[in-house]
C-alpha cells in the first residue's frame, strides 16, 4: 500500500488517499452497487484498477455509474439489473461475470434496504421480503464465489452489516434482525473457509450520508444526535466504507477473518 496526501480532500472525506497495488486486475464482484455506500464501493475498486462487476435492482443508476467511471478513463465495470431476492438471477450474474473477468478474488455483500416499519405492519410476505432483500443474498453469493476463490488458492469476502441494531436504533425491526445475522454468517463460515485462505469479515457503517439517508431521515434532529452521540465531529460519507473494504479485499489485510469492523465515527 502507499499513501499519497490530497490537499483538497477535507478531514471528513479523508485527506489521505491509498494506492493498493495487490487490487490491480483483481476481479471484484459487489452487491447492490449502482447506488449509494454501494456506488461508492465498486467506483473505488474501478480507480485501483480492479476488475469490478455489480448487480443493482436500479438500471438507470448502474448504467450512469458504468457511464462516469469510463468517461473519468477508467474500465468500465461489467454489471447486470438483477433482483437480488431471485437467488437463481443473481448466482447466473455471478457466473456470468466470471466467465468475462475471471474466477472471483473478492466479494463484497453490499445490497440491503432499510424501509422503515413497525412491529404491528409486519405479515409473514413482508417479512420475508425483508429478508429476501438484507439476509439471503448474502449466503448464497458467497456459496457462487468460494468455489473460484478456492481455484485460486485464497479471497476475501466482505459483509456489509450495520451499527444500527447494535445502537438499538428503532422502525426497521426487520432490518435489525438481517443485519444482526451478518457477524453470524461472517463467523459461522470463518473456520471453514479459512482452511482455503478464504478470509470473511463485517463492515459495520454508522449512520452514513447516503442521498437516500440525507433526503429521507437527516433533518434538526438528526443532526442533534450526530453531534451528540458520534465522537467524531464530521458526516460519515460512502467513501469512508469503501476505504475500509479496499484494505480488507488488499493483500495488506491477510490476516484478518471473522471480524467485525466499525466504520461509525465512534457512534457504537
Amino acid at each position: 500500500m502507499t499513501t499519497t496526501t490530497n490537499p483538497q480532500a477535507t478531514y471528513a472525506g479523508a485527506a489521505l488517499d491509498s494506492t493498493y497495488p495487490s487490487l490491480r486486475n483483481l476481479p471484484v464482484f459487489v452487491t447492490g452497487g449502482g447506488g449509494g455506500i454501494g456506488a461508492a464501493i465498486v467506483s473505488a475498486f474501478v480507480e485501483q484498477g480492479a476488475r469490478v462487476a455489480f448487480v443493482d435492482v436500479a438500471e438507470d443508476a448502474s448504467r450512469a455509474l458504468a457511464q462516469q467511471l469510463h468517461d473519468a478513463g477508467h474500465a468500465a465495470p461489467w454489471w447486470r439489473t438483477c433482483d437480488v431476492r431471485d437467488v437463481a438471477a443473481l448466482q447466473a450474474a455471478i457466473q456470468d461475470a466470471a466467465a468475462v473477468l475471471g474466477d472471483f478474488s473478492a466479494l463484497v455483500n453490499n445490497v440491503a434496504s432499510d424501509d422503515r416499519h413497525t412491529l404491528e405492519s409486519v405479515t409473514p410476505e413482508y417479512y420475508d421480503q425483508r429478508m429476501a432483500i438484507n439476509e439471503r443474498p448474502a449466503f448464497f453469493a458467497i456459496q457462487s464465489v468460494v468455489p473460484g476463490m478456492r481455484r485460486l488458492g485464497g479471497g476475501s469476502i466482505i459483509n456489509l452489516g450495520s451499527t444500527g441494531w447494535q445502537t438499538k436504533g428503532t422502525g426497521y425491526p426487520c432490518y435489525a434482525i438481517a443485519k444482526s445475522s451478518v457477524n453470524g454468517l461472517t463467523r459461522g463460515l470463518a473456520k471453514s473457509l479459512g482452511q482455503d485462505r478464504i478470509r470473511i469479515n463485517t463492515v459495520s457503517p454508522g449512520w452514513v450520508m447516503t442521498e437516500r439517508q440525507v433526503q429521507l431521515w437527516l433533518d434538526a434532529e438528526g443532526e442533534a444526535n450526530l453531534q451528540r452521540t458520534q465522537c467524531l465531529p464530521d458526516k460519515i460519507l460512502p467513501a469512508d466504507i469503501a476505504r475500509m473494504v479496499l484494505f480488507l479485499a488488499s493483500s495488506d489485510g491477510a490476516m484478518c477473518t471473522a471480524q467485525e469492523f466499525k466504520v461509525d465515527a465512534g457512534w457504537a
